[in-house]
């Protein structure tokens, strides 16, 4: 779906509502939240306590500086535009991944398209073996962080001590316009990875939110990331429990609104062989779906994907349009491509 269209249907929304009494016009607040996997997002810096030798931009011999300010500015320019046409700003929150460490998420913010937001980070080194991290972007006016912290993900082979480390998944709890929210930003095994590995990161997403929900009353819960696997797939749909329908989530239940973005409409975020899937998913917790807006409630979920992230030719025409392939930059931006939703709030 369209942005533009969105903004269409938001108005309509609020012009049917404004309707009900002409004494007592009804405003609200929205907000975009979203992920967006960066696809390589490393320095030119080789880092001797990691194998980021083997990213695809240390593997190109001239002009990395160069290449690297392109790279930024790309991903910046997606960021920027994410929600614009709705909100008139870019997310609000978004989480993000595939990035080597804090100093590029730095120059990201830094970046002329996104430098006035005033957005704030929040980044943990991870222990994975390339040194790919996951981290969150907030608009420090809008959102504020209570606190943070990082939970590792590993597997044991054959009840041994040998311990295969990944990608760390990153807990922020925070408030949105004052509101308190609870974040997990994911980053999960690779498709060449046994399932079990994401079946296990789906345990501890599940352990995570079970202790949220012990500290909190009905929390309101948002997991988000690129879990490698689609909607209907065992680690989301199983271990997860996330529904796709919304009469379906009982109380400890979790939303997915991205099964029927992939399976009713066939709009993914990333492709592979010719086919669509939709790994990059935004779920939510049952406190998101009640839908009387008296405080910030799904409105849309949607993948932000404007012609330009579409690759118009070659082998890969109608793929993603990605940044790096057989040891080059190609000028693009990511292999995969933006989740995003929207929560509104009346003002009363």
């Amino acid at each position: 779906m369209k942005i533009k269209s969105l903004y269409f249907i938001l108005l309509s929304l609020l012009v049917s509502v404004n309707s009900i009494s002409q004494n007592n016009e009804r405003k609200f607040k929205i907000h975009t939240l979203a992920f967006y996997n960066l696809e390589n997002l490393f320095d030119t810096i080789n880092d001797t306590n990691k194998n980021d030798e083997a990213s695809p931009i240390m593997e190109i011999k001239y002009n990395r500086g160069k290449i690297y300010k392109k790279k930024i500015s790309n991903m910046a320019r997606v960021i920027s535009e994410i929600g614009y046409d709705v909100t008139n700003r870019p997310p609000t929150i978004i989480g993000i991944c595939e990035v080597e460490n804090r100093k590029v998420v730095e120059d990201l913010i830094a970046n002329e398209k996104l430098s006035n937001h005033n957005y704030g980070i929040v980044h943990y080194d991870s222990p994975d073996r390339r040194g790919i991290d996951v981290g969150l972007l907030y608009n420090k006016d809008i959102f504020e962080i209570i606190n943070s912290n990082s939970h590792e993900l590993y597997i044991t082979y054959n009840n041994t001590n040998d311990r295969s480390y990944t990608r760390d998944q990153l807990v922020v709890s925070g408030k949105l316009d004052g509101e308190l929210i609870h974040l997990i930003v994911n980053h999960w095994p690779s498709r060449g990875a046994d399932e079990t590995k994401r079946i296990a990161a789906a345990e501890v997403n599940n352990s995570i939110i079970d202790s949220l929900r012990e500290i909190y009353k009905n929390p309101k819960i948002i997991t988000m990331g690129d879990f490698n696997d689609d909607p209907f797939d065992k680690s989301i749909k199983k271990i997860l429990g996330a529904k796709k329908e919304i009469n379906d989530v009982g109380k400890n239940d979790l939303y997915n609104p991205f099964e029927k973005i992939l399976v009713e409409q066939g709009i993914g975020t990333n492709a592979y062989r010719d086919k669509w899937q939709l790994f990059d998913q935004i779920i939510l917790s049952k406190e998101f779906l009640k839908k009387d807006y008296s405080d910030y409630q799904l409105y849309k979920a949607g993948v932000f994907n404007k012609s330009y992230l579409i690759n118009n030719k070659g082998k890969f025409k109608g793929y993603p349009y990605r940044s790096f392939s057989y040891g080059t930059f190609t000028g693009g931006y990511s292999d995969h491509l933006p989740p995003y939703i929207f929560l509104l709030k009346e003002i009363r």
